[in-house]
């Protein structure tokens, strides 16, 4: 018995360990597998949350738009209008060392009175002109369909008509009396006046109300840059070019997201809230470049005096503004 156990012994180990082997092998191609099948499911629950990550983000981009933006947008215009208010009272007040354009106006002479007067002539010129071209294509059914239309044709070739308009107007050489640079200017301003005219479908006193606040906020502004110091605002040049930038993308950028999306939304408070805000700042920039160029320009240039180009920027923040004013109180009216 112990024979056949001895005997056994060795074939019983022998078949022990080959079961063992067996049987390790196969826990080891076991565990391999669910190894394999471990990784595969944490590569897949990887996978799935990136694309849940990129489908909240998404889904967050294009969420219905709340009022959050809209309030972000109300509170930054007031408040820089709050800071205008509080800088013009001080420049206005003379509580400021520097002097400024009004304190120097009595020192003027009689030419440098003259190209202010010249340019802001054109300037009130440029806005009348405006008024009546919208006018006229409100009132001429053909016209107002042309200027309704909202494909990309149409939005690239009234682009290209208002900038290569205003280029010709600029690269006229100026002359007194009517020659071809007040016609090109007055091409300009009815170009203007024809792209904006669709805006008169929000209503005659909307618009009314619209234009009063643009007169007091332009009016403020310029008596603002009136009153401050001569290069306080001629500083702002590059970043007020990066915020053109910046309102320009947010522009173009509402076409293709809606400001019923949250997206949408906040591109939309950039370009018209932050809009209001950085032409205003414009217009206390171009305001004083006016008065440092009425009283720098030599009086003996062979390039006279251009009293048009010089009106070309205030006119345009103006009509900025007014757009963008009006856009402000459509979106208060609907609320």
């Amino acid at each position: 018995m112990w024979s056949t156990q001895l005997c056994r012994i060795p074939i019983t180990a022998f078949l022990g360990s080959i079961s063992k082997q067996h049987t390790l092998r196969a826990a080891q191609k076991s565990c391999t597998f669910v190894r394999v099948q471990q990784c595969s499911q944490n590569t897949r629950t990887a996978f799935s949350r990136r694309v849940q990550k990129r489908t909240s983000l998404k889904e967050k981009a294009m969420a219905p738009a709340g009022g959050k933006a809209f309030q972000i947008g109300n509170a930054v215009a007031a408040g820089s209008s709050a800071v205008g208010i509080g800088a013009l009272c001080f420049y206005g007040l003379g509580l400021s060392n520097e002097a400024g354009a009004v304190d120097r106006a009595l020192l003027w002479s009689q030419e440098v009175r003259q190209r202010i007067r010249a340019t802001y002539m054109y300037f009130g010129g440029s806005v009348a002109l405006t008024a009546m071209s919208a006018m006229a294509v409100v009132r001429t059914p053909a016209l107002m369909n042309l200027a309704m239309k909202n494909s990309w044709l149409a939005i690239g070739a009234s682009f290209a008509a208002m900038i290569g308009t205003g280029m010709l107007c600029r690269s006229i050489p100026y002359k007194e009396g009517l020659g071809a640079k007040q016609l090109a200017w007055m091409l300009h301003s009815g170009v203007i006046g024809m792209v904006i005219a669709p805006i008169s479908l929000m209503g005659g006193p909307l618009l009314m109300r619209a234009a009063w606040y643009t007169a007091g906020v332009v009016g403020g502004l310029s008596t603002l840059a009136m009153c401050a110091p001569s290069e306080k605002f001629l500083n702002m040049g590059a970043p007020l070019t990066i915020g053109l930038g910046m309102v320009i993308v947010s522009s173009l950028g509402t076409m293709f997201f809606p400001p019923a999306t949250a997206l949408g939304a906040g591109l939309y408070s950039i370009s018209v809230y932050g809009g209001v805000v950085l032409f205003g700042m414009f217009l206390l920039y171009d305001t004083q470049k006016i008065i440092k160029n009425a009283e720098h320009h030599p009086s003996y240039s062979p390039v006279p005096y251009d009293p048009v180009n010089q009106s070309i920027g205030i006119y345009l923040d103006t009509i900025n503004i007014f757009i963008r004013l009006a856009m402000i109180l459509g979106n208060n009216r609907k609320k």
